[in-house]
Order: C-alpha cells, then structure tokens, then sequence
C-alpha cells in the first residue's frame, strides 16, 4: 500500500486538501513542486474553468496533480422550503441594502451528470481525480481509469469506505468530524456516527484492502506522524494552508483564521445547504437555531448564501463568508506553501 506514494511520484505523505475558495492553483503548484500532492477542487466550477486552473497549475510545476470534483446527488427542487428560505433571509439582506434573490439556481453541476467534465478529465489526465459527496457511476470510474488516472474517495465511514474499495478507488480519504470545509457523507439526511479523524483512519486501515489517507484536525507534523503510525498512508490537510499566501483566502477569512473564531467551529448547513465545518461568524450564528430540513438542497442554499455573503462583503462586512476550517484551525501558520510543506517534513522527522 506504501507503494501508492511512489505511484503518484511524491516524496512526502502529504496532500493539500482541495478545499474551494482556498486551493489556488498557483498554492497547487507550489505544495506539489516542495514533494506533496497539490489539489485543486474544480466542484465550483465548469469544464471550461477546470481546463484553465489546470493549465496554471501546469505552468508552475511540471509533478503530480490532483483534482477534485463532487458526486452529490442533483437536488430536486422543493419550491415551499426555498421560498420560506429566502423569506427568512430576507432581514439579513436588508440589513446591506440589498435585494433578497426571487428564486435559487442550482450554480454547480455535480460530476455524476457532467459530461463535459468527464471529457475534459480524461483528456487532461492529471494525475489523481479525487470523489467527494460519494461516487460517480462505474462507466465513469472506467473512462478515468482507462485514462491511467489514479482515484481517491472522500468517506466518512466504514459503510461508505466498503462502497469506496468496491468501487475499486485506489484510496480512500477517512475524513473525519473534526475536517473543516464540507463534510463528505454520501447522504447528508443519513444518520451521521461523526467518527473523529484517529479512530476513522484506524478502523478503515483494519477492515480495507486499499490505501488509506486521514484528514481532519492535522496541522503539523506531529498530526502526520500519528495517522501514519495508525496506518495511514498519507494525511491531507486544508485548514493547515488557508493562511498561505498562494491561497485564495480573501482578507476577511484571513482575519477570521488568526482570531478567536479559529477557536469556535461549527458544524453548519446554513451556508451551503450541506454539513461543512466554519469558523464561526454572523451566518453560522443565523443559522445555528434552524432546523436542517428547512434549509434547500445543496448546492440551491449556496446560492443565497453567495448572494447574502457578496452583500455584506459590499459593505465591508465579512462576517458572512463561507470561512471554511477545521478544528485544528488555531494552529494555522502563515507561511509560503513551500515553507511550510518544509516545515511539516521536518517536524515529521
């Protein structure tokens, strides 16, 4: 199984988590030019957008490469939640001025349906396409392997880790409660046990026969050490370069990783219309006492949230970003991307 790291042609058991609004490919490129695995997440985005971020990360560095795209189910639409959603945003948006959107658009297409999407990744052939949100389709899985691309799932449990290595991934991400950005549950309206990222990692080395990668709550190189002598093959980590300069991170989430916010994440679907784990700001807050089934679907929340966000941020007000972290948010260091892929190694050692 160590052997995956050879297959990848990296140096260190590290990957830059492809977290959206943070993975640049310009912080891609550096992480994978210092030995790790850079990641860019391209669920935010079109073929014709991917095409262009994975031609920057290109222009960086000529090593590996991972892309992540998202699997969630196409959201049906559910006109009484979204309209009573919007009604209860409304005040929010008066506060800045703005008007409350008339109805909410599906602004990502999931990969399960996109071909295009497909197309483009079997064409680019990065080195690794990694699923989050669950699985596309097997004809899918074949078109990218036939492409030589190596495959990474996203799980969060040992039921979804058994769907994974059917699927015959070549590894999985045991993701756990205490990850920042959104949580990978295949069905996010499904009983969640919220296994903690050690003991995830643990019981997925013990019952699959594929790789295994842990991510959640590590920061340093003492949090790599532990999920490898757990078994793990590699630890992924997002939160750890939020604060590099390559990475996307506007100002307000800057400030709001280096304050006590860092200290008090949350759990929250507000945002989005899924479970993702932010730093705690006047959004998280909002939605803290709303109950999940009357949030819209993912990605229809994220719609609004985007809208409410782009309001506030017009005014100055930051406090409604989508501020994704972890738990291990307050040991975030501000470094250049390749400092601090240097700075875990040695810790490491």
């Amino acid at each position: 199984m160590a052997n995956l790291l050879e297959k990848l042609g990296i140096g260190l058991p590290l990957i830059q988590a492809p977290m959206a609004g943070v993975s640049s490919p310009a912080l891609a490129a550096a992480v994978s030019d210092a030995g790790a695995l850079g990641s860019i997440g391209v669920g935010a985005t079109d073929a014709p957008g991917a095409e262009k971020m994975i031609s920057a990360v290109r222009a960086g560095t000529a090593r590996a490469l991972n892309v992540n795209v998202f699997c969630h189910q196409p959201p049906s639409a559910d006109s009484p939640i979204e309209s009573a959603w919007l009604t209860r945003l409304q005040p929010e948006f008066e506060k800045f001025g703005a008007r409350t959107p008339q109805q909410l658009k599906q602004i990502y297409r999931s990969f399960v349906e996109d071909d295009a999407m497909l197309r483009l990744l079997r064409d680019a052939r990065p080195t690794v396409v990694s699923f989050h949100f669950g699985l596309p389709s097997s004809d899918r899985i074949q078109v990218l392997r036939e492409a030589g691309i190596t495959l990474v799932a996203s799980v969060t449990s040992i039921a979804e880790g058994r769907l994974a290595a059917a699927a015959s991934v070549d590894a999985v991400v045991a993701q756990g409660y205490e990850a920042g950005g959104h949580r990978g549950v295949f069905d996010p309206d499904a009983h969640d046990d919220r296994l903690g990222t050690m003991a995830l990692t643990r019981l997925l080395v013990r019952e699959l026969n594929v790789p295994v990668i842990a991510a959640g709550g590590i920061m340093d190189g003492a949090g790599i050490s532990a999920a490898l002598r757990l078994g793990a093959v590699a630890a992924q980590l997002g939160t750890a370069f939020i604060a590099c300069p390559e990475s996307d991170a506007d100002a307000g989430y800057r400030a709001a990783l280096m304050s006590d916010a860092a200290h008090h994440t949350v759990m929250t679907r507000a945002i989005s219309g899924r479970p993702a784990r932010c730093l705690r700001n006047k959004f998280t807050t909002f939605g803290s006492d709303v109950p999940d089934r009357q949030i819209p679907a993912y990605p229809l929340a994220y719609d609004a949230g985007k809208a409410l966000n782009a309001a506030a941020k017009s005014v100055g007000d930051s406090g409604y970003g989508a501020q994704w972290a972890g738990q291990g948010a307050p040991m975030a260091r501000a470094l250049p991307a390749a400092q601090l892929v240097r700075t875990l190694a040695i810790e490491m050692r």
